[in-house]
């Protein structure tokens, strides 16, 4: 880590004139994928916070006939579900429109026809409510979820783990985040997923995975831990999956015990991954930051799971770190995590004009090259 990473400058957001210092009462939305959400919180003058509703509807049964998230079917069910779980969420908190001091929802990154129907609801209630807009990055919101959950202190480190996206983040501040090493093809929920499906487990693929696992062997086979002795921080998911499908070949016709053999070496493997590059991560930064307590965040939906909480927990406890897991149900996406970034932006100013743009892809951090993909999806951010 250069000291490029520290900097002398205070964080972006200081620019920006603070807002409502008191607190801030923000409802927000939430559908960037395959979960519709709306919930309330309110940060508190102490910068703590308080969720008064976390409305979450799941739309897996809607796309467990295809294996995956169908992103048309997603983007109906959002406009299907939204105003009923807006008001949902507003009646269980205890408010009305008049008296929140702004309206969250995510921006982006995430599938494009989803992203628009949550943020133009959310746009429609803060004109008809005249009351601010926050567009909120989907992964500063999980990258934040600590600081309301466990009361998090910057500069901290990030581990997201998703379906999606699989990267180690130095957070500076609100607004200012430094990418130090992602995943250069599949992301880690996305290789969950597809080992699933190679296996013929149900969809959702990362629940199904570690269920199975319970049941297994896991140093049966002999699956790769790709780029583990490499320097660096970036990590790589695809060969391993390839891996645990020439395994499976090799082993058919696959047996129940085959298959909880192979997801429970397959997780130990990814476990190891994350695992030793965590621990290298957390010494880079106490280097760069000696005397402050290195703290890391897990988000995202792999969070979940607790093979690789475990792992990430002993490489913590060697470094004499912290691990901040918050709960499963904040981990995955959510509407209270959204409204809580809203609420970190909106007291330090960071709001947004109504014409404010969509984005399928935003990185946290803007300066990072793109990692190389492939090719299906497009480069990595």
């Amino acid at each position: 880590m250069s000291n490029e990473l520290a900097g002398d400058d205070p964080a972006l957001q200081t620019n920006f004139a603070p807002a409502d210092v008191a607190g801030a009462l923000v409802l927000g939305i939430e559908t960037s994928c395959d979960e519709t959400a709306a919930a309330v919180i309110r940060r508190k003058a102490d910068g703590t916070g308080e969720i008064l509703s976390n409305i979450v509807r799941s739309q897996i049964e809607d796309h467990a006939a295809f294996g995956g998230v169908v992103p048309e079917i997603a983007a109906r069910a959002h406009i299907a579900l939204l105003d009923g779980l807006v008001r949902t969420a507003m009646d269980e908190a205890g408010v009305a429109f008049d008296d929140l001091d702004a309206v969250a929802a995510t921006a982006g990154p995430g599938l494009i026809g989803g992203v628009i129907v949550g943020l133009m609801t959310a746009k429609a209630i803060a004109l008809a409510a005249d009351k601010p807009l926050v567009a909120v990055n989907h992964l500063e919101a999980h990258a934040l979820t600590a600081r309301l959950t466990d009361h998090v202190s910057f500069p901290y480190l990030m581990l997201l783990v998703s379906g999606g996206h699989t990267q180690f983040v130095l957070a500076r501040g609100v607004g200012d985040y430094v990418r130090l090493g992602s995943t250069i093809d599949d992301a880690l929920g996305e290789a969950f997923d597809k080992t699933a499906k190679l296996l013929g487990l149900a969809y959702p693929g990362g629940p199904a995975v570690e269920r199975a696992a319970k049941m297994g062997n896991g140093s049966r086979f002999d699956l790769p831990r790709p780029l583990l002795n490499r320097p660096g921080l970036d990590m790589s998911f695809a060969g391993l999956k390839t891996a645990v499908r020439v395994a499976a070949e090799r082993a058919a016709p696959l047996s129940d015990q085959d298959v909880a053999d192979l997801c429970a070496s397959f997780q130990e493997a990814a476990a190891d991954v994350v695992s030793q590059r965590a621990g290298r991560a957390l010494a880079l930064f106490e280097e760069e930051y000696p005397g402050v307590e290195p703290v890391l965040v897990i988000a995202g939906g792999v969070a979940a799971n607790q093979r690789i909480r475990d792992g990430l927990e002993q490489a913590a406890e060697a470094v004499g770190a912290r691990l901040v897991a918050p709960p499963p149900q904040l981990c995955t996406d959510n509407g209270a995590m959204i409204a809580w970034a809203g609420a970190e932006r909106f007291v330090l100013g960071l709001v947004d004009e109504l014409d404010v743009s969509p984005r399928p892809r935003w990185p946290l951090d803007a300066t990072a090259q793109p990692m190389l993909g492939d090719g299906r999806k497009g480069a990595k951010v």
